[in-house]
Order: structure tokens, then sequence, then C-alpha cells
């Protein structure tokens, strides 16, 4: 009978795992700094006062309005940086400091909060295509990882199949998601110099601080990206789906 040792998927796993931690830095590193020039660029182009003297408020509601969307609400929300629309029912919420501030960091948030509700108005496609993910998203995260651990621990390649599978449908829904940020940023920032909601230097403000935004969810992906290269790695060193546990047969 075939032998297959325990040391060959060892030595697969082992590899599988280096070169997870070995990726791993950098896209820690980017995260790291991603999250530094979110809070970095909203705190410096907070404290400063747009010439128009626009709160977040107004400018949200302009780029509504540029867009011919008129029926969605806007309302306050404790926190910081808790800004978000939310499609279940239809409202921009906008953090406090964000909602009555006239200040250049706070138009570009509310504006680009307004953009997913445009998006939403619409019918973009990718964020059709989220919302329609969302429920099957949602048991894949909570499922996978419990597969995934009983899968390694009772060295069943067909439930740690099934665990990738489900994680793979949260690293779909993280790719979906760049587009739908990065257009929505866009559709803020053409609204804010059409309606000239801000000067072009201060244009530049804002739009720096949405690229620090867009930057944590590139670097949410690669996240998502390489722990299910790790579990693929991890299943093809156990053999892949032709080969059942080590040991004698």
């Amino acid at each position: 009978m075939p032998y297959y040792s325990y040391g060959y998927y060892n030595y697969g796993e082992f590899l599988a795992n280096n070169l997870y931690v070995l990726l791993l830095i950098p896209v820690l590193l980017l995260s790291l700094w991603a999250q530094m020039q979110v809070s970095g660029n909203f705190r410096r182009y907070n404290a400063v006062n747009n010439r128009r003297r626009i709160t977040g408020a107004q400018a949200a509601e302009a780029v509504l309005r540029a867009n011919g969307v008129y029926d969605v609400p806007i309302r306050t929300t404790r926190g910081t940086l808790t800004d978000h629309y939310d499609p279940r029912d239809n409202t921009i919420y906008l953090s406090e400091s964000v909602y009555g501030a006239p200040t250049i960091a706070a138009v570009g948030v509310a504006a680009h909060e307004a953009g997913h509700a445009v998006q939403y108005a619409v019918g973009y496609g990718p964020v059709r295509l989220r919302t329609a993910i969302v429920p099957v998203t949602q048991i894949g995260s909570r499922l996978s990882f419990f597969l995934l651990i009983i899968g390694l621990l009772l060295y069943s390649q067909s439930l740690f199949l099934v665990g990738i599978i489900l994680f793979s449908l949260t690293t779909f829904f993280q790719l979906v998601t760049l587009p739908v940020e990065f257009n929505a940023s866009g559709r803020a920032m053409a609204a804010i110099e059409e309606q000239g909601l801000l000067d072009t230097d201060e244009a530049y403000g804002a739009r720096k601080v949405l690229r620090a935004a867009a930057l944590t969810y590139v670097a949410a992906l690669l996240m998502s990206v390489l722990q299910l290269l790790r579990f693929v790695l991890i299943f093809l060193a156990r053999g892949g789906g032709s080969r059942r546990g080590g040991g004698r047969e």
C-alpha cells in the first residue's frame, strides 16, 4: 500500500506558513501606513475651514442635488470617521465632526458618502452586485474559519475545502468593494469641482483624504487574498482532493 508521510505534508505546510509570514509583513505595513494616512490627513484638513464655509451636510446635499437625488435624508451619528451611507433606510449618516463642520475634510468625506447614495439611486453595477452577495458573504464569514480549523484538526480535506470556498466569498466581496469605493470618490470629486464647493487647492486636500481612505480597502483586500493563498497552499500541500490524511494505508 502507498505510504504518505506526515513529513511531506508538514514540509508543504511549513512553506505555506512561512510564505504567508513573509508576505504578511509588507501588507501589514501598508495597512498601518494607510490607517495613519487616513487619520493624519483627516486631522490636517479637518482643521482647515473651506473658503465658502460649506459644511459636510451641505456638501452631501449638493452632491445629491447635482445627481438628481432628492429623497435621501442626512443625519448625524456619534463617533469619529463613522460616516456612512445605509441603504437599508436610504440615509446618509455623518459624524459630528463632519456634519456641521465647514472644513475641507468634511466636504470630501460627506461628498463621498453622498456618492454612495447616488450609486444606489442610479443602480451602479458593482454596488448592486455587492448588495446581492451580502447574505452569502455573511454566512461565509461566520462558517469559514470554523470549517478551516475543524478541517485542519481532523485532517479533513473536504471540510477544509468548503472552508476555503466560503472564505473566498469574503475575498470576492472585498474585491467588488474596491470599484464601489473608488467610484464613490470619483463622483464626489466630480461634484465638488462642478458645483464649485471647494477651490482648486482645497479640492487637492479633499482628494488626499479620500485617496488615503481608499488605500485602506486595498490593504484589506491584499490581506484577505494573502490569507486565501495560505489556505489554498496548505490544501495543496496536503494533497488537494486526491489524497486523504497522512499515515499508512
